[in-house]
């Protein structure tokens, strides 16, 4: 091959090499922008019995609330796309003796401001402490990214029960999975690493998960199991279920009951 044709190659290749390294790095841009677009899917304000308005910061955070009087409450925190009021009825018949208190992520359901772990984690703890003044018995449920919440209150907090359904050891280990050719650990910020907290959780713990979980896979359900202190969480898989539809299982109920 000539000269001149060896060089025009190499330039050729050179300038492709560039411009694929150019579209990565705007993917990669793109992805650490838009992050959070990926993770969160705020939902409209539902129907509940009542709303709480609970100030944290400079955001008002909804709470809906199922009233009771007695020591024993229940705080949950849903999933990304969930609108938690939807579920209050269903936990109503299901726990009668307990305070309901259903929070709304921030940009969920009227709440103001916009999600991040570190400000979910910072309006989690301020129910709890709101919630503790009157409860001192306080079951904490969290549903599949609610899961990373829950568990993580429960490691600052005194909660008398945890209960995870759908559970994940962290969500840069699913992101990783699902975004296989980034470098996820240096663009994630809100990782939910739930595992970092589990070795500090000492109150009774229930996991949940659906036996065909197309969203978490069940190996990273067990690798979050393991990291639990020997003989503090127990674990059940509900059959025929997957991400989604665990709470259509007549089962489910009855799993939440039995953490208690």
């Amino acid at each position: 091959m000539p000269p001149t044709n060896v060089r025009r190659m190499s330039r050729t290749l050179v300038l492709l090499v560039v411009i694929l390294a150019a579209v990565y790095l705007t993917l990669c841009a793109a992805l650490f922008v838009f992050q959070r677009a990926l993770i969160y899917y705020p939902q409209p304000a539902g129907s509940s019995e009542a709303l709480l308005t609970l100030t944290v910061d400079d955001a008002q955070v909804m709470v809906s609330v199922r009233a009771h009087n007695g020591p024993k409450a229940l705080i949950y925190f849903g999933g990304n796309a969930e609108d938690v009021s939807r579920s209050l009825p269903d936990f109503a018949k299901a726990f009668p003796d307990h305070a309901l208190f259903f929070m709304h992520y921030r940009g969920y359901g009227g709440s103001s401001g916009s999600p991040s772990e570190e400000a979910i984690a910072r309006d989690a703890m301020a129910l709890f402490d709101k919630v503790y003044a009157e409860h001192p018995q306080i079951v904490v449920v969290g549903r599949s990214l609610g899961s990373g919440v829950a568990v993580r209150l429960a490691s600052a907090r005194p909660a008398s029960r945890l209960l995870l359904i759908t559970p994940y050891n962290s969500l840069e280990e699913l992101a990783a999975r699902q975004f296989r050719w980034f470098p996820v650990q240096w663009l994630l910020q809100d990782k939910f690493e739930s595992w970092r907290y589990a070795s500090h959780i000492t109150v009774p713990t229930r996991l949940i998960a659906a036996e065909h979980d197309e969203v978490i896979p069940g190996a990273s359900t067990q690798r979050l199991y393991r990291h639990f202190a020997q003989g503090v969480a127990s674990m059940q898989v509900i059959k025929s279920t997957g991400h989604n539809s665990i709470s259509d299982s007549p089962e489910y109920f009855k799993a939440l009951g039995d953490g208690l």
